[in-house]
Formats: structure tokens, C-alpha cells, sequence
């Protein structure tokens, strides 16, 4: 016998419909809301915004009034949006490219790998899609993780399981609560999830085995960004930032406890990392955004503060720093060496700014796509470099008289 489960065996909404595995479809928190049917008759819009100028930066306006925007992801000139409905809405040349559907739980997380698109929801598990060779507006999903063999595997010893509640324990290799970040590592094929269940998950791709899960925090884990080196860093709603460090491979990989970067009383909310690794932001409940530099080891570098409200999420793409907040603005940090400068403040959307996601542009510009919880995404042209540092930079090397 073994504690009473929360989960009965198992099974993928591949084969039964609905909820298997505890998930409360009316759970609310910051940043849930109760599932909503979507209406599939609606018009997709490109609204080009009446505001939009070379002052600040914005295009234009991807509207469908189905619900607040939770996820983005860009790439291949695609870009994909989830929502509170279950809808996975995918857009080309700012018009809406296709549509594909998932049987449950709101779409919380995005994030693209290769030619397929893997997707985190409120009721905890993950899910896997490709788009069809031959027509690519058709998406099917091909897995789901955990996959239905592995619960049903798993679930048939007792010392897999493992206690999330008092008296109440469920499968290690499945989440018990809504999936609140994603982040690939490409290089070592594996997959982070974390969870308001307190625990981050890695997956191997390859085959969707889950490797390990980690108790990580005593609250809700809000992200999870991994770096190339082996570096995983959790930021949690109990307001602590820890780094932990993978060791092994395979059946002996573990993720070893490191440092805790951040201890305050204000939830952690969004996580990023440089591309090169070497600087980590943190977004706050307080609207502020630590960092720390990481030489021979990691250090704090300093706070940037422009918010008034909430940072909700963070983005990094060259030497630039993307925070949006419930302030309803996105900062624009410009970073040199260890400073940071503002240099535009990005105003439009008329809710908080719910998730940032950036692609490379032309002319040494970035576009930057805003999800909020106004229902909409923006799309924003962001030079490298402001105007007038542009025309420093010229003089200084003698182009402009």
C-alpha cells in the first residue's frame, strides 16, 4: 500500500478527455484565469496603430478578442501566441497565418525547437506539435510529456511516487500544477519545466523521458531560464533567485543546489539571461530588475529601475534588456559593459504586459512582440542603439560632419 494518490492512473488526454490528473479548472491566481470557450467565427485583424511612429517604435497591433495574451515565441518569420482560451494562434507578415487547438489548460508557455513547437499549460503537462510538410497551416500534436506509457509505467511502483501535499502524493514525473516557464537547452537536447507544484522538471527530447524533478522552492516557481554551460537558474513567487549546476548524464544526472542569488519578501516573477550567458536578470512584484555579472563568478551588478508596477517579464537580445510590466510600458535597456541605461519607454498597450518574445529585424533594428492582458500583441521596431547614440557613433568615426 502506499499513501493515498492524488492521481489514479494515468492517463493522457490522448486517449480519455478530460482532466486526469487533479487539475482545477477554476483555479485564479496573478497570472491564471478560468478557462474560457473560444469562438472560432471571430475575424483575425492587423490593426495598424494610429500611434505608431519613428518616435516609439510601434508597428502595429495582432487583435483577436479571445482572451489576455500569456505566451509568445518567433521564429521562421512565425510567430505563435497562447491565450486563456485554448487556442494556439500562429501569424505570418502580421496577419493570421493558422490556428490548432488543445483539449485542455490554457497556454502559459511557448517555446520553439527546431520544427516543432512545445507548449506549457495550466494543468501541468507539456505539449509537443509539428506543422504538416505539405501544409504547413495544419499543426498536429505529436506527444504529450509525460507520455501515457511512462505514467502508466511509473505509476506501477509505490516509490515513485512522492508527497506534494499533506496525506496527498502524485507520480515524481508529472506535474501537479499549472507549468509556469520553459527554457531548451538545444546543444544537450534536454527540456526545463517549471511549476506552481515547486519543482522544475528535465526532460530528454529525444525520447520525452523525464530525467529528474527537483524540489526547487517552498512556493510556486515563476521561471526557469538554463544556459549552455550547465547552468539552470529558478526565480519563485517566495522571492528567492537560486542557481543550480548540472552534473552527469543520463541516469546519474543530477542538478546540484549552488547559490541563492535573491532572498526578498517580493515574489519573483520573470527570468533572462544574455545570450552569451554572462549577465541574469531578474524581474520583481516591486517593478525592479536586478542583475548579476558572471566573470569567474556571479555577482550583483546592480537594480534598474523604471517600473512602477510589477516587472512581468524579460527579455535579452543583443545588448539590449526588454522588461514589461503591469505598468502597462516596456523598458528598453541599453547595456554597456556593467551599465545600464533606459533608452525608450514603449507605451501602447492598455493592460500589463504579459510576455515579451524578440527576432532579429533589418537594419540593425529588433522586433519586439508584447503579449498583454489588454488581448492583444504588439509588434515594435527597436534599433540597437538609440538615434542619438547612432549619430555619437557616426562622428566619432568621422561619418558625419
Amino acid at each position: 500500500m502506499h499513501p493515498r494518490q492524488t492521481n489514479s492512473p494515468p492517463a493522457d488526454d490522448d486517449y480519455i478527455n478530460g482532466d486526469d490528473n487533479g487539475y482545477d479548472s477554476n483555479r485564479t491566481s496573478g497570472e491564471g484565469s478560468p478557462l474560457m470557450m473560444s469562438p472560432w467565427n471571430q475575424t483575425s485583424s492587423f490593426q495598424p496603430s494610429s500611434t505608431a511612429s519613428p518616435d516609439n517604435g510601434l508597428v502595429g497591433s495582432l487583435v483577436r478578442e479571445e482572451g489576455n495574451i500569456y505566451s509568445l515565441a518567433a521564429a521562421g518569420g512565425l510567430l505563435y501566441t497562447g491565450s486563456d482560451s485554448k487556442n494556439i494562434h500562429v501569424w505570418k507578415n502580421m496577419n493570421m497565418f493558422t490556428t490548432f487547438k488543445s483539449n485542455s489548460g490554457l497556454v502559459k508557455a511557448i517555446i520553439i525547437s527546431g520544427n516543432k513547437i512545445l507548449t506549457g499549460h495550466q494543468d501541468g503537462k507539456i505539449r509537443v506539435w509539428k506543422s504538416n510538410t505539405k501544409d504547413p497551416r495544419i499543426h498536429k500534436r505529436i506527444g504529450t510529456f509525460p507520455t501515457f506509457f511512462d505514467i502508466l509505467k511509473t505509476s506501477m511502483k509505490s516509490k515513485n511516487y512522492v508527497e506534494v501535499k499533506r496525506n496527498c502524493t502524485t507520480l515524481w514525473i508529472r506535474h501537479c500544477d499549472a507549468i509556469s516557464s520553459l527554457s531548451m537547452n538545444e546543444e544537450d537536447g534536454l527540456l526545463y519545466s517549471a511549476s506552481w507544484d515547486r519543482t522544475f522538471k528535465v526532460w530528454k527530447t529525444s525520447n520525452s523521458k523525464c530525467l529528474e524533478s527537483v524540489k526547487a522552492h517552498d512556493d510556486a516557481v515563476n521561471s526557469i531560464v538554463s544556459t549552455g554551460d550547465g547552468l539552470v537558474f529558478t526565480g519563485s513567487a517566495e522571492g528567492s533567485v537560486k542557481v543550480w549546476r548540472r552534473e552527469g548524464w543520463g541516469k546519474n544526472m543530477k542538478h546540484k543546489y549552488v547559490q541563492t542569488l535573491l532572498d526578498q519578501e517580493c515574489a519573483v516573477t520573470a527570468l533572462a539571461v544574455s545570450k552569451s550567458g554572462s549577465v541574469v536578470y531578474c524581474g520583481s512584484s516591486d517593478g525592479f530588475v536586478n542583475f548579476w555579472e558572471l566573470k569567474k563568478q556571479l555577482s550583483h551588478g546592480g537594480v534598474l529601475k523604471g517600473h512602477k508596477l510589477a516587472v512581468l517579464c524579460l527579455a535579452a537580445a543583443g545588448n539590449l534588456v526588454f522588461s514589461g510590466s503591469a505598468d502597462k510600458t516596456i523598458c528598453v535597456w541599453l547595456r554597456e559593459g556593467s551599465n545600464h541605461t533606459c533608452m525608450s519607454v514603449l507605451r501602447g498597450h492598455t493592460g500589463p504586459v504579459k510576455c515579451l518574445t524578440v527576432e532579429k529585424g533589418g537594419d540593425g533594428k529588433w522586433v519586439v512582440y508584447s503579449g498583454s492582458l489588454d488581448k492583444s500583441v504588439k509588434v515594435w521596431s527597436v534599433p540597437e542603439q538609440s538615434p542619438e547614440m547612432q549619430r555619437t557613433a557616426m562622428v566619432r568615426n568621422g561619418n558625419v560632419s
